[in-house]
């Protein structure tokens, strides 16, 4: 845009029917292009003067589920993972079923399993009282998901926000591939995590982020009762809350960081190294792959897997959002206007 703007200031024109009115015209065009541009952006400052005090009423309501249950921080940072996964980070899995209206939440990556929708709609609630009509459901998960992080004594980073809410969900999409399952293997993890413009360094420090958090049995029955890459104690004592029966003890829970399940830190792959990952996505991330020299150095140095983790939580959270005039900033984080 630069270029045709120098080439109309510097040019001789040649030809006496290019009038004064059309390069006025055309220069408001390519001015128009640039705002668009512009302002379909996210940006960091972008409730500075809008809704300044939207960052302290998310955090007083994320602070306080977290200190009744540090699960649910993890939990929230799976919605954000869960919903930029399908068609970009629009608060298209916030959106409840109707009668007329198949939203994600019911796709098998997230039926049963997603969970933290109420502290949404606290977060939501609060902030509509404040702010109203102002902030979406998209950037209070955003934010959410940050401070979870941080009040598990993770990093903390600025959110880029101004993302808009999206009118529909495509339950297609989530059910069939775009979030990776608890058995993948390291090549599809590459190969979705890339669908989504992440790099093998995105995910392997994305997938750091269960370093906090549970799992039910169906997730890791599979690893615990039939792989030879895992720990022998570390797999009988799963397999005492996780019998090997399919439809027994499905939703029993295990926790996937067992040295500091409550505390986001490196702990997550200092457990791959001594075949202690709990699921199988987990521990291929250490099996003699490419991708074992990150996790070696991941384990050794907390502040590298620090800085990678939010470098790739930024990316995640630019994956198509909807700004500006598209979708909407619902009232109701469950429910399109």
């Amino acid at each position: 845009m630069t270029w045709i703007i120098r080439r109309m200031a510097l040019s001789p024109f040649r030809s006496s029917s290019f009038s004064s009115s059309a390069v006025v015209a055309l220069l408001l065009a390519v001015l128009l292009l640039l705002a668009g541009t512009s302002s379909a952006q996210l940006s960091k400052n972008f409730y500075s003067k809008k809704c300044p005090n939207v960052f302290n009423t998310v955090k007083s309501v994320v602070r306080s589920a977290v200190a009744k249950e540090p699960r649910i921080g993890a939990s929230i940072l799976r919605l954000f993972f869960h919903d930029c996964f399908v068609d970009g980070c629009d608060g298209s899995l916030l959106l409840d079923d109707t009668p007329s209206f198949l939203g994600e939440k019911t796709a098998a990556p997230n039926n049963n399993s997603v969970r933290g929708f109420e502290v949404i709609d606290a977060i939501k609630s609060k902030v509509e009282k404040i702010c109203p009509g102002l902030v979406s459901c998209a950037d209070i998960l955003a934010i959410a998901s940050r401070d979870s992080v941080v009040l598990l004594g993770g990093p903390f980073w600025k959110v880029k926000l101004g993302r808009r809410d999206s009118r529909t969900a495509n339950f297609t999409a989530a059910n069939t591939g775009v979030i990776p399952p608890p058995t993948s293997n390291l090549s599809n993890l590459i190969t979705t995590f890339q669908a989504q413009g992440l790099s093998v360094t995105d995910m392997v420090a994305l997938s750091g982020s269960h370093t906090i958090g549970k799992a039910r049995c169906t997730s890791f029955r599979g690893r615990i009762y039939n792989q030879s890459n895992i720990e022998r104690t570390f797999a009988l004592a799963r397999q005492r809350r996780c019998p090997r029966t399919n439809g027994t003890g499905d939703n029993n829970l295990a926790i996937l960081d067992f040295r500091t399940p409550n505390h986001f830190d490196n702990n997550y792959f200092k457990n791959l190294l001594i075949k202690r990952g709990l699921l199988n996505s987990d521990q291929v991330l250490f099996n003699g792959g490419s991708t074992d020299s990150l996790v070696r150095t991941y384990s050794q140095n907390d502040k590298a897997f620090d800085f990678d983790f939010v470098t790739a939580m930024i990316k995640m959270g630019n994956n198509k959002p909807l700004t500006g005039s598209q979708g909407e900033i619902r009232r109701n984080c469950r429910r399109v206007n």
